[in-house]
């Protein structure tokens, strides 16, 4: 039984924030204390979430404008479901982190998610929006590398543009309309702002080409950091799209050129952590290609597809994040032999790498195949072909290629340094991993959940779905198979569009640059002539004063005192018939000026 009383998931964050600053040192040290601080805001998330009744909650009217909070209906709890247990698994893997800027980035970033979720207005969704860019930046500044801080500007950048883009959005929306309410556009009535805000949700969801900003920061990111932003960013921006946005064709295909576009360069990528960054992109791409479809099959599906993504996701940056804490370096080509080093790393990787494939028993199977199906059903054949086509790199470039590289490439036993793994990182891949199986098996703990009604409820589980997807799976085994030499990791770094952009800031640089070295070399060559010279007379103008105009003053006044006083030291002759005569000479004189004036 619910109730009516809603407590922001948001605010036990922001307090941590507040909180976490002010520990003293000697207390923050104790894991046991820093872990259980720590949990307590994910858990009240889970309690209000799980406990709260659908309705509207926390309006404050401000300014002529009512801000809600709290709109909480089936979309924004499903969201805030998976939201509340990603966070609360990613306080479990980085309770080992001791430093205090880990805690307060994630925290804000999380309550920026959360606020976001249960937003019932644009503006109080680019509030929390904007939180959450900055929470996210930090987060990558913690990894405290050359590398993590030169991504986390260019994130910044990128996200401060989209941004922008929906605060334009927003102003023309409140001149035209006089609110920012926040409700389902018709595409066939749809407004230049409709469109600004659109383009800035879809900067967040690594929409292509504005994606680029993923692939290069995520794999920058600290190690706990990175399970957090894998989770929030772009599934937020998923909620918006489907919030505002469903039925739109520009997403659906927009979703399903991102589904083939990220498997593509996540084949050919060596880094672990960039492979899943650009999986990130293709799996986002099944969501927005279903909420661009806009039934309510697809719709369930991006939900459910989003859900599960954030399970076995956070678990695959868990995995390779073990791997980077472990050894140092999360590259294939220096990687191999690691199986009998972290056996359960291996395990636990391998459940989230099956899910992401969509092998039947785990989580990424009653997801994946509801998006596809209800895209097929529709008759949008193209779009249900590409995500099938998304489905085989999935399964070849992260089920097979990124483990095979990494846990054997042919060697027996990793030669480097192992460090052990602290026991919370693997309790957390652990509870992430039989969620993983547990929605795989049971389907209904995630499908009662689903915000659309439908009229034939989906059933995964026939004889069809399973045997095309083991003979997907396995047609995409015999794949790698006979690529495996092709699509060996390489050292070579790939940029995709992020060339064009840092092209664009190059050519930007240089056409400021141009003209401002050409004025200082102006202005250098005016000085050196006119100022220098005109300096230089300067000096020796207030050097002739100072030799002529003041030595002549303060020089003549000394020659007068000392004749003076020469002249005084004569008359001074001891001699009182000499004095007497010199006052009767002066008592002459003064008497001569009186009679004469007077």
């Amino acid at each position: 039984m619910g109730t009516d009383i809603f407590i922001h998931p948001a605010v036990g964050f922001l307090l941590l924030a507040l909180l976490v600053p002010l520990m003293p040192a000697s207390l923050w040290k104790n894991k046991a204390l820093r872990g259980a601080l720590a949990i307590i805001p994910p858990l009240i998330a889970l309690y209000s979430i799980f406990t709260v009744n659908e309705g509207s909650y926390g309006v404050l009217h401000y300014l002529d404008q009512a801000l809600t909070f709290g709109r909480v209906d089936k979309l924004s709890i499903v969201f805030g479901q998976v939201f509340a247990i990603i966070s609360f698994i990613g306080c479990i893997y980085g309770m080992h982190v001791e430093d205090k800027g880990h805690y307060v980035c994630a925290s804000l970033y999380v309550a920026g998610g959360f606020g976001c979720v249960f937003a019932g207005d644009l503006l109080t969704v680019f509030l929390f929006w904007e939180l959450m860019s900055i929470g996210s930046t930090f987060l990558i500044w913690q990894a405290r590398t050359q590398e993590s801080v030169h991504a986390g500007f260019r994130y910044f950048l990128y996200h401060t543009v989209g941004g922008l883009f929906l605060l334009g959005g927003l102003l023309l929306k409140y001149k035209a309309t006089g609110g920012f309410a926040f409700d389902l556009v018709n595409p066939a009535e749809a407004h230049l702002y409709d469109w600004l805000i659109l383009t800035g949700f879809c900067v967040n969801a690594a929409v292509v080409p504005l994606h680029a900003w993923l692939p290069d920061a995520y794999p920058r990111a600290s190690v706990a950091g990175a399970v957090y932003m894998c989770a929030f960013t772009t599934k937020t921006a998923v909620y918006v799209l489907c919030r505002g946005f469903a039925g739109w064709e520009v997403l659906a295909i927009a979703g399903t050129f991102m589904a083939v576009y990220g498997v593509l360069y996540a084949c050919i990528e060596n880094n672990a952590r960039r492979i899943l960054s650009y999986h990130i992109v293709s799996q986002v791409g099944y969501m927005v290609a279903g909420i661009g479809i806009g039934t309510a099959m697809t719709i369930n599906g991006a939900v459910a597809h989003a859900y599960a993504h954030i399970l076995y996701k956070g678990l695959l940056f868990m995995g390779t994040g073990a791997i980077l804490y472990s050894v140092g370096t999360a590259k294939l080509d220096e990687l191999g032999g690691l199986v009998t080093k972290l056996p359960w790393v291996m395990v636990w990787y391998m459940v989230a790498a099956l899910s992401i494939s969509g092998m039947p028993l785990f989580n990424g199977f009653i997801s994946k195949t509801m998006t596809i199906a209800g895209a097929a059903e529709h008759h949008r054949t193209f779009l249900a072909l590409g995500m099938e086509i998304a489905a085989v790199g999935t399964f070849i470039s992260v089920g097979i290629k990124l483990p095979y590289f990494a846990f054997w490439g042919r060697k027996k036993e990793f030669t480097g340094e192992v460090r052990p793994l602290p026991v919370n990182m693997y309790i957390g891949m652990g509870i992430c991993g039989l969620l993983c199986i547990a929605q795989g098996v049971y389907p209904h703990m995630l499908y009662k959940y689903l915000p659309m009604v439908v009229e034939e409820p989906f059933h995964p589980w026939t004889i069809d779905k399973v045997i095309n997807s083991g003979l997907l799976l396995g047609f995409s085994g015999l794949a790698f198979y006979l690529t495996r030499y092709i699509i060996t990791p390489h050292k070579a770094l790939n940029l995709d569009f992020d060339w064009f952009y840092r092209l664009i800031g190059k050519v930007t640089m240089r056409a400021l640059c141009w003209p401002a070295a050409k004025v200082d070399d102006v202005w250098t060559e005016v000085y050196r002539t006119v100022g220098l010279r005109g300096l230089i007379g300067m000096g020796r103008g207030t050097s002739w004063f100072d030799k002529k105009g003041i030595d002549t003053v303060v020089d003549g006044s000394a020659y007068t005192v000392r004749n003076i006083g020469r002249a005084g030291a004569k008359v001074q002759t001891a001699n009182l018939q000499d004095y007497l005569a010199l006052a009767a000479v002066l008592g002459l004189g003064i008497f001569a000026l009186v009679w004469y004036f007077g």
